[in-house]
């Protein structure tokens, strides 16, 4: 069963691809707080912290103080660190397509925690039974991905939500025109990161308030 409101709109975080003149991780997640606080208050559904290279305690501080800032107003899950997001107190976890396996993520702390998992292809969203929901992608192209990568499309999120009894969450070069083709194709919510970030820092980036209301926007029956 899902935890948020349907569809919802996932932000994904890249301190380095928002803030790459910063000198000091300090200044990349000050900067990063504020994009988070400025999606917040748009009304962005679910915050996935995926800063894997920051030490963690720093990233358990990060995640208690954007965890607070979200109560009550979004669900914020920290990517394949179990550990921290249940030292910080937050709501959940993301998980990798090769990472723990969900059933034992899942023993470590009672409903309502979350459980996420990245999976790549249909076959791999319908073997996967004791998550929240799954994140499918690359669905577009020009996302975070290096050129070239391979692009699953429409049509195999289509093929993955028919697969998969959960929520599907599709990534990968989303825009507000590409989140409504995947809520045609049947996906629960969207899950971006360049959208998100201040405009000319990624192509088609239009900042985090007005990111959280164009993908809303886009998704709304027609």
């Amino acid at each position: 069963m899902t935890r948020w409101p349907v569809p919802s709109v996932h932000l994904v975080t890249d301190r380095a691809r928002l803030s790459p003149e910063a000198r000091t991780l300090a200044v990349e997640l000050q900067a990063l707080e504020a994009l988070l606080d400025e999606a917040l208050d748009a009304g962005v559904d679910v915050i996935q912290i995926r800063e894997r290279d920051v030490e963690a305690g720093v990233l358990r501080a990060l995640a208690a103080r954007v965890g607070a800032g979200a109560r009550g107003r979004a669900r914020i899950l920290v990517n394949d660190r179990a550990d921290v997001a249940l030292a910080a107190g937050v709501d959940g976890v993301h998980l990798r397509a090769g990472s723990a396996p969900t059933h034992d993520v899942r023993r470590l702390a009672a409903p309502p925690w979350i459980v996420g998992r990245s999976v790549h292809t249909p076959e791999e969203a319908g073997g996967e039974l004791e998550a929240d929901y799954v994140l499918f992608g690359t669905v577009f192209s020009g996302g975070s991905k290096p050129d070239g990568s391979p692009v699953a499309g429409p049509e195999r999120l289509q093929e993955a939500v028919a697969a998969c009894h959960l929520p599907v969450v599709a990534i990968g070069g989303i825009t507000p025109e590409r989140a409504a083709l995947a809520r045609l194709a049947g996906a629960a919510g969207v899950a971006a990161i360049g959208v998100f970030l201040p405009p000319g820092r990624a192509p088609g980036a239009l900042g985090a308030a007005a990111a959280v209301r164009a993908l809303r926007a886009s998704m709304q029956p027609r």
